[in-house]
């Protein structure tokens, strides 16, 4: 194809594209059906893991629940039994560890099947400033953060495209968007994490596997616990999320086959803000939104 030809194809998938994105504004997404689908979330112990878990088990799913809290396992475990999963299995497996990775995960293929939908949840946060941060804890960040990710989708992402069917969920951050004053090293596993699955994406795309769906979650601070003793500047504008809320809204998003999802909505627009404006000015409306760690956390597992 010439060079006037695709240009002209581009400019047409570009206006069909953006008419299409109008028309979801006003018309709900067609929600798929994922009964009897195999879920892997990692860091289901708590937190927002423990929550999507049950989301999924109301949906009639058959749960892979990883953590490295064997308590906050079984707990899981017991409640989305109860919440109507039709299957629970269970795994301690420290994710920032390659090879643990991969033993546990040909466990999983041997006992449960082929994972088709996998959620990497998993994640650290050490809550000093970079200069004052341990080199083995910026080295643990990046290992949960970011390389985790590498080693499941490893793991299961090979039989995802053989059937051409799944879906990759990486819970990131707006923290992988934007830089947080304060959280150097967390962002910079963030912003690793949401290009990883950017351009994982990107691939299934070029070979054709258009039945492997990919969602990235970037979401503001969430009242987990990881990130006790942030404070938010502007309640309104950018508020401490509600865990509950974020999971619904991460389930949701799956079910859409939604790309992208960023909480709350003001963040698509600071988000827009940070590629147009002039650094000194975005600076200044990070300040002014108070984009950085007020206080700051303590060492915390999600």
């Amino acid at each position: 194809m010439n060079f006037f030809l695709e240009t002209i194809q581009v400019l047409l998938l570009s206006i069909w594209y953006n008419v299409e994105s109008l028309v979801y504004l006003l018309l709900p997404r067609k929600k798929k059906n994922v009964a009897g689908e195999l879920v892997l979330i990692t860091g289901a112990g708590s937190g927002i893991g423990r929550l999507m878990a049950q989301e999924f088990a109301a949906l009639g799913t058959v749960l892979v629940l990883w953590d490295i809290n064997q308590e906050g396992l079984k707990e899981t475990a017991r409640i989305t039994k109860s919440r109507g999963a039709s299957r629970v299995h269970y795994y301690l497996c420290d994710c920032s560890d390659k090879n643990e990775v991969y033993r546990v995960a040909d466990q999983v293929k041997r006992e449960v099947g082929d994972i088709s939908i996998l959620v990497n949840n998993a994640g650290i946060v050490t809550g000093k400033k970079f200069i004052d941060s341990p080199d083995s804890l910026i080295e643990k960040t990046m290992e949960v953060n970011t390389m985790a990710h590498f080693w499941t989708y490893k793991a299961f992402l090979p039989a995802m495209i053989a059937n051409n069917h799944g879906h990759l969920v990486s819970i990131a951050s707006s923290a992988g968007l934007i830089g947080v004053n304060g959280l150097a090293d967390y962002c910079a596993s963030k912003f690793a994490a949401v290009g990883f699955a950017e351009s994982v994406g990107l691939e299934l795309l070029a070979t054709g596997k258009h039945g492997v769906k990919t969602t990235i979650v970037c979401p503001y601070f969430i009242n987990t616990g990881m990130f006790d003793g942030c404070q938010t500047k502007w309640p309104s504008v950018l508020p401490i999320l509600n865990a509950e809320y974020v999971a619904k809204k991460i389930i949701h998003a799956i079910l859409t086959d939604q790309i992208y999802l960023l909480l709350p909505k003001s963040m698509y627009f600071i988000n827009a803000l940070k590629t147009v404006l002039q650094w000194k000015l975005f600076t200044l409306l990070a300040s002014y939104l108070g984009l950085s760690v007020r206080k700051n956390p303590s060492l915390h597992w999600k």
